[in-house]
């Protein structure tokens, strides 16, 4: 007997902004595995008896190992249990959704992928802008900014993400967006490109930050911290 597996998108944190079909996933499921920014509040949802297994990677932290993530879900599924994986944002972007549902393609396990809010959206609307703009912020970039080995990529499309007139979203990026500014710099962008630091979105604890992208370099360089933030650099992210 199989189970099923439904790839729950639990958005910034705010259980608020959780989709009514996730809510009904984690109110069904017999096990949820979750992401650490996925964990509090939303997990209220999960009805009672179900397993809860936290597998949530954070930077600089102890974390599962991507496979240990995967076989979990592919014995839990084996069961004939209703899995819910619960990743934080919308599980398709930069969630390493691809590599659980080839393990459980492998197995011929079932799944579907339930969207949810991503937390530079959600950032935007606490932050009272738009994400684009007709005529002056007509493309929308998103990136990550680390690598797998925690340092900044080293093929990003800088031409590209020092274009003034596109909004740029910057994933994972606090601690290497010192050396992401530069090179945009670099590049041409001017330093005074407005930039907003958004910490902690959807949670209790957020705290928004607007100034530049070379203000932004410094406050980083001088204290990373350690909230989980999305950076949005670009035209709008100055605000009203």
């Amino acid at each position: 007997m199989t189970g099923f597996v439904s790839f729950v998108s639990s958005g910034p944190g705010d259980p608020e902004l959780l989709t009514l079909k996730a809510a009904a996933r984690l109110q069904a499921a017999d096990a949820v595995l979750f992401d650490d920014l996925s964990a509090g509040p939303i997990l209220t949802h999960a009805r009672a008896g179900a397993d809860l297994i936290s597998v949530g990677k954070r930077a600089g932290r102890a974390s599962p190992k991507q496979d240990h993530v995967s076989r979990l879900l592919v014995e839990y599924a084996q069961t004939g249990a209703k899995v819910v994986r619960l990743k934080s944002g919308d599980a398709g972007l930069f969630g390493r959704l691809e590599e659980e549902i080839e393990a459980l393609r492998a197995a011929g396990i079932g799944y579907e992928i339930i969207p949810g809010v991503p937390a530079a959206f959600a950032a935007a609307a606490a932050a009272g802008i738009p994400i684009s703009r007709r005529l002056q912020a007509r493309r929308v970039q998103f990136i990550t900014g680390a690598d797998v080995t925690g340092g900044l990529p080293v093929d990003l499309n800088l031409a590209a993400l020092a274009d003034p007139l596109a909004m740029t979203v910057v994933y994972m990026g606090r601690r290497n967006f010192p050396q992401l500014a530069a090179s945009l710099m670099a590049a041409g962008l001017p330093p005074e490109t407005p930039a907003l630091l958004a910490e902690a979105v959807g949670h209790p604890a957020q705290v928004l930050h607007r100034t530049t992208v070379a203000a932004l370099a410094k406050k980083l360089a001088d204290d990373p911290g350690t909230q989980p933030a999305v950076i949005l650099y670009g035209p709008l992210a100055e605000g009203p």
